[in-house]
């Protein structure tokens, strides 16, 4: 599968408003419901991509540690789900029920959500601040499936302390990489085409 940088939203973007479906519960919730004290991570992210499940043991570990710092975490699969049926909600509900997510796991059936955020990859992180301004996005790490690199969480960890801190985050931020969004026919926006 073709390897894809995110994007790279510009900082200080105001995070996109979005009502969605919980694929764990089928609840309907929105941004301002799950949005943290401090902070709110929003993941785009789904169940098959294998830069996904190298990390999610400890996005999982990361989500409850940034809580305790006032960071609400959430994740949202975007991805064509009549093409790429693993990533369909029941699936959906099965990984989270399985890794124990403390955060929702949400659904965006028309990719609007997806569209509004720039998302290009999984996982993509978008770390945004009480005012739901972007501080940072980029990867979670340097660990990818293929390397021998240790999962540490570390470059978003560093920017959650920081947040938390209220101190400036760094301006030279790495992109995350990961499976490109399998987006629906006439979806695809125009900067990812080739």
């Amino acid at each position: 599968m073709a390897r894809t940088e995110s994007y790279m939203l510009p900082l200080n973007t105001k995070a996109p408003h979005f009502s969605l479906t919980n694929g764990v519960d089928q609840s309907l919730i929105t941004l301002d419901q799950v949005k943290g004290v401090k902070g709110t991570l929003v993941i785009f992210m789904c169940n098959h991509c294998p830069y996904v499940l190298h990390l999610v043991d400890k996005i999982v570990e990361v989500s409850h540690e940034i809580k305790a710092w006032g960071i609400n975490t959430l994740a949202i699969c975007s991805n064509d789900i009549e093409n790429y049926t693993d990533d369909r909600p029941d699936l959906m509900k099965k990984l989270a029920t399985e890794k124990s997510f403390g955060f929702p796991y949400l659904f965006d059936p028309t990719q609007e959500v997806a569209l509004a955020y720039e998302a290009a990859c999984t996982p993509d992180f978008y770390l945004f601040d009480e005012d739901l301004k972007l501080v940072y996005r980029g990867r979670f790490d340097d660990a990818r499936p293929k390397n021998d690199n240790p999962v540490t969480g570390q470059d978003l960890m560093e920017a959650c302390k920081k947040l938390s801190e209220g101190m400036a985050q760094k301006t030279k931020q790495i992109p995350s990489m990961g499976c490109g969004i399998k987006w629906k026919a006439g979806n695809e926006p125009k900067r990812f085409s080739i």
